[in-house]
């Protein structure tokens, strides 16, 4: 029988709720299952609700599932506030005991079971912060998870802390596997034991973004901290100083993006991560990184907006910013990973892109692929190459045009120091030698060099995927961490003898027009799901291709569930 649980730890930011779930992930990745995470915390310092999802499985997974079949709720408002989300038949584990009077809803059919955590940690450990280490060991219990693993994360992830700390963890752990067992809660439950080894790691978008720059030959970062693009920043300020590289933190963003630039400018593979507030105070040197022609990439990890908005909830809200976001017009690749594999390959690509191309690219990715974890494969790291920019040969640095006109819209590159390769690169309308021009002819010839940048992309890498029944009626389009649910949902919906098909470019600018003209020919129907409220990638299709499409958005800051793309695709079907 085949496996696919999906727990969900809440309570109060504090309480230990996402390192919880961390132990939780990689037990039971370390046991040879398949992951796909999904977390949300408060915006404040201190205090708010905070809450882990993880599904697991035997199988691929491809979003964080529609219903719990497992929550554990460190308190009372966690469990008032999640029990919604529990599927009928499901389990509930919460902080209570036995003698109190709290009944489940009887129309829910799930099952039960006070923990008296705080009376645990109270009398027998002394220390109240440990309570979420005898839910820990409660769930595990009624999971059947390998205790000795389990066991042995909590001392790595605890390593740090005074040997006290640790034996006081340890403690309150095997005081709630104890408790669960004494009571035989759940003993029937044994749905994890190990199933062997496994080859796939577990990592986050974020890491893979952080890992894909490792591989795309970067040498310098520097960036300012935001939420959900801090912890790229702090993972690369441990690792990239072990290859020769530089991590700076910038007093804003766009002092930021300027030490990109002025790496990327002595030849230096560079880059910046930011959301959407940062990105937005980078407008104005995204136009300079175009006109100079200098390579730099450019994360944004999307969140609620706008202004300040929900810094840790996820939207797909910065599209629009991200193509558009200049003033004059500014060329830029904008690619969209769909997840956190992807995350890993279109960061490498962004980083070839930006060289070859000389010109800024940007990721679009967001909270909840940039936080949630999932098992993939290990990335093939021997097929993966580094391109370099364009360099002059002797005889055009006998005569430097370093904005010289080409069919492509590329010019040879020196780098600082180089005999003969002197050039100024500036935000000035210039000539072919870098000299300022305000010649209107001048103007328009080099605005068409530099978009001829964007004509064959293509040609460099899968610019998108198509996924479902081939020349299906219905169709999906969509971009970015909503493919998971998608692919999901039309798995579903497959089975039940619907047909339907789906294409996610890969690229966003420019969008791979032949592919999306050749998915459109015979769709009578054009669904369109964003995380965001206007529908910014609908409207996007909707002016460049001239078709009618339906628009499927929500902007509450949780992705979409893989139930959701089905419901309403059935919905489609009924009309």
């Amino acid at each position: 029988m085949s496996t696919d649980y999906v727990i969900r730890i809440a309570g109060e930011s504090g309480e230990g709720i996402v390192l919880t779930g961390e132990i939780i992930t990689l037990t039971l990745a370390r046991s040879g299952f398949n992951i796909y995470t999904f977390r949300t915390y408060p915006a404040e310092v201190r205090g708010g609700p905070s809450m882990f999802q993880l599904r697991a499985g035997d199988k691929s997974l491809l979003s964080q599932g529609d219903a719990l079949d497992a929550l554990v709720a460190l308190n009372d408002e966690a469990r008032d506030e999640h029990l919604k989300d529990l599927k009928r038949g499901g389990v509930l584990l919460w902080d209570g005991t036995l003698e109190e009077r709290w009944v489940a809803p009887s129309n829910r059919n799930i099952t039960s079971y006070p923990i008296p955590m705080t009376e645990i940690v109270s009398k027998d450990v002394g220390a109240y912060r440990c309570k979420n280490m005898v839910a820990l060991g409660a769930i595990s219990n009624i999971l059947g998870m390998d205790y000795s693993i389990l066991e042995g994360i909590i001392k790595e992830k605890t390593s740090k802390k005074s040997h006290p700390t640790v034996e006081k963890n340890l403690l309150a752990l095997k005081l709630g596997f104890d408790y669960a067992k004494r009571y035989d809660i759940g003993t029937t439950s044994n749905q994890f034991k190990p199933i062997g080894k496994t080859e796939k790691i577990v990592i986050s978008g974020n890491e893979a973004i952080a890992l894909g720059a490792l591989m795309g030959g970067c040498k310098f970062f520097a960036g300012y901290p935001i939420t959900p693009a801090t912890d790229l920043m702090e993972w690369l300020a441990s690792e990239l100083p072990k290859v020769g590289g530089t991590v700076i933190q910038a007093e804003d963003e766009i002092s930021a993006l300027g030490m990109v630039l002025g790496a990327s400018f002595t030849g230096q593979r560079a880059f910046t991560a930011t959301s959407g507030p940062g990105l937005s105070l980078m407008v104005e040197l995204i136009g300079l990184a175009s006109i100079a022609e200098i390579s730099a990439v450019i994360v944004d990890v999307q969140r609620g907006g706008p202004s300040t908005g929900m810094p840790t909830k996820t939207e797909q809200s910065d599209l629009n910013l991200a193509l558009y976001g200049a003033h004059g017009e500014a060329p830029r690749i904008v690619l969209a990973p769909t997840n956190v594999e992807d995350c890993f390959y279109q960061t490498v690509n962004a980083f070839n892109l930006a060289e070859k191309y000389q010109l800024p690219v940007i990721v679009l990715s967001d909270q909840s692929l940039g936080h949630r974890k999932e098992s993939i494969n290990r990335p093939v790291l021997t097929g993966i190459k580094q391109t370099e920019r364009l360099k002059p040969n002797a005889d055009e640095l006998r005569n430097y045009r370093r904005y010289k006109m080409t069919p492509i819209g590329v010019s040879p590159m020196t780098f600082p120091g180089e005999e003969g390769g002197y050039y100024v690169a500036q935000g000035l309308e210039h000539d072919e030698y870098g000299a300022p021009s305000y010649n209107p002819e001048n103007h328009f010839q080099m605005t068409a060099k530099r978009f001829r940048k964007l004509q064959d992309i293509s040609d460099d890498l899968v610019t998108f995927k198509r996924y479902g029944t081939q020349h299906a009626k219905i169709g999906i389009i969509g971009w970015g961490s909503t493919e998971g649910a998608l692919r999901e949902a039309i798995e579903r919906l497959t089975t039940e003898g619907y047909e339907i098909e789906a294409l996610y470019p890969k690229v966003l600018n420019p969008l791979p027009d032949r592919a999306i003209i050749e998915f459109l020919k015979d769709k009578k129907v054009i669904l369109v799901p964003e995380i965001n409220y206007t529908g910014q990638f609908a409207r996007l299709l909707r002016e460049r291709y001239q078709i009618q499409v339906t628009s499927f958005n929500i902007c509450g800051g949780i992705p979409f569930t893989a139930g959701e793309i089905y419901n309403k695709v059935k919905d489609l079907y009924k009309r």
